[in-house]
């Protein structure tokens, strides 16, 4: 079953940030967090769910991702803060496991 989700990725409070598009999130997590998808997400260690929202449709959920990333990084960052003001990784809640900050590249 598909789920149409905008999704944002953090490495770290206040970090880098990351917005995506999936129809499956928690398999599209697992792809992050494994680095199997080469690119920014890897590059960059950003593999914290900070925020997602669910949509009716995939159309729905692009439009909304373009919608996101252009707007200011001041902006995001308050939008993630709204729900989630201490930068939790959303992920655990959804049945992943914590992340093991022993792997990232920066040692953070």
């Amino acid at each position: 079953m598909k789920e149409p989700c905008v999704y944002i990725l953090a490495s770290q409070p206040y970090g880098t940030i990351y917005i995506g598009v999936t129809s499956n999130l928690l398999g599209r997590l697992q792809q992050h967090r494994a680095n199997s998808l080469p690119g920014f997400t890897e590059k960059y260690a950003v593999h914290n769910l900070v925020r997602f929202e669910m949509c009716e449709t995939m159309e729905q959920a692009i439009s909304r991702e373009k919608q996101l990333k252009r707007w200011r990084r001041q902006w995001k960052i308050n939008l993630i803060e709204s729900e989630n003001p201490t930068w939790v990784d959303l992920a655990v809640g959804l049945g992943l496991p914590p992340l093991d900050l022993s792997q990232r590249p920066d040692g953070c």
